[in-house]
């Protein structure tokens, strides 16, 4: 990540006739908003302007960079870029890679991580001579997996307002309808302002540059100023130095740009669009009444909106996520307890772009709609019922609704 001078004037030398054509050839060309053309998987944001399709590329370099131990990767990671495990079916989207998190319940039931600073994560992997690689306690009852999510139109989903998303939870269920799903409330590290999280299974963060900051220590190892102390179970501190001697933070701003790779990082996911619509036909309508009607928008919100902002690309703009963003506890939860989570609650995934990810749930467990459907309990008992008990015709008219999302 921490690119030469002379690498960094050279880009920026090639000009944008050059990124132009590149960009043309890959596809990621942004579409003008008054052509109404759905959004491909990958693109840019209708109506960027071209000084934030320059910030949506450079952070797509950034994002699809492979990281090297001299550029501190390590000494513990799961991948060595981003677009490692978000590639499915454009750059950003999931792949079937999993990490793995393990922590400890107590007699009472209590969830506790193993170390509170390193949190659940075990990476998979480390640098040689991997001295520093991490190990699962042999006491561990809790061990999950998760899969990484999509961040198509992460942009949209960090302009919605916290009073929005606080608007639709119902912690105590007061409407009786058996959904009592709740914000999460953490801390945004990048301005120390508690907000209502929103992004990763657990909703653990508030804000795409966290969001991204966190992934790139935990799943990379590359420290930062937001995160500037490496995260590794059971590593004594000399040790850490011995495998990681590159000072922290290791992702610091390039002289030519006055950017941190995670800075590049909140670009590129903040103008990456979602995945467009696919077809719409009378079937589809009617399973989207059905979806509505047993009960499943209680959770899976179709629209939101963002708020006022002096940036029409997120003024008050509409959000079709399907989903509320909050922690609910279906049934599905992975026992792991982060942030303001209970170890059964997950956040609700969106399910725009749906038709493009396979598997399904936290842990990738599911490999068809009907299958992530079926895994639901608890709060969502009375919408999974509601699918069991409909007639063949219905089942299919909301299959195909899901399908064109």
């Amino acid at each position: 990540m921490r690119r030469s001078l002379a690498f960094a004037e050279r880009r920026r030398s090639r000009g944008g006739w050059t990124r132009a054509l590149v960009a043309l050839a890959l596809g990621w060309v942004a579409v003008p908003a008054f052509a109404q053309v759905p959004p491909a998987p990958g693109d840019a944001l209708a109506g960027v302007t071209p000084d934030e399709f320059e910030l949506f590329n450079l952070g797509l370099e950034d994002f699809l960079e492979v990281e090297e131990p001299e550029e501190g990767l390590g000494p513990a990671y799961n991948g060595t870029s981003c677009g490692g495990c978000h590639n499915v079916p454009a750059v950003g989207g999931i792949s079937p890679v999993a990490e793995l998190r393990a922590g400890m319940v107590d007699a009472d039931g209590t969830y506790a991580d193993f170390d509170a600073d390193a949190g659940s994560l075990f990476q998979l992997f480390s640098i040689p001579s991997h001295g520093c690689q991490v190990v699962i306690p042999a006491e561990a009852n809790v061990i999950a997996r998760r899969v990484p999510i999509p961040v198509f139109g992460g942009g949209l989903v960090d302009a919605i307002p916290d009073e929005t998303l606080l608007a639709l939870e119902d912690p105590l269920d007061l409407d009786r309808d058996g959904v009592s799903g709740r914000a999460a409330i953490v801390q945004d590290l990048a301005t120390g302002d508690l907000r209502v999280g929103r992004f990763g299974w657990k909703a653990q963060h508030a804000s795409l540059l966290v969001f991204g900051a966190d992934a790139y220590l935990n799943e990379m190892g590359i420290t930062s100023d937001l995160f500037p102390r490496e995260q590794s179970f059971g590593i004594d501190p000399e040790l850490m130095r011995l495998c990681d001697p590159i000072p922290d933070p290791e992702d610091v701003a390039e002289p030519a740009t006055g950017r941190r790779g995670i800075d590049n990082f909140e670009s590129f996911m903040k103008f990456l669009a979602p995945v467009g619509r696919g077809a719409v036909d009378a079937q589809v309508l009617l399973g989207e009444r059905t979806f509505d009607a047993i009960g499943c928008a209680a959770c899976h919100v179709p629209l939101l909106y963002t708020g006022p902002s002096a940036n029409p690309l997120f003024d008050r703009r509409p959000v079709a996520l399907y989903a509320d963003l909050l922690l609910h506890d279906v049934g599905t939860g992975d026992g792991i307890a982060q942030a303001a989570a209970a170890a059964n609650e997950v956040r609700t995934p969106a399910l725009w772009g749906l038709r493009f990810r396979r598997p399904l749930l936290h842990d990738g467990r599911a490999p068809t709609v009907t299958d992530a459907i079926e895994a639901h309990a608890a709060e969502a008992s009375l919408a999974r019922a509601g699918f069991d008990a409909l007639d063949v015709a219905s089942r299919a008219a909301l299959l195909a609704f899901l399908g064109s999302l």
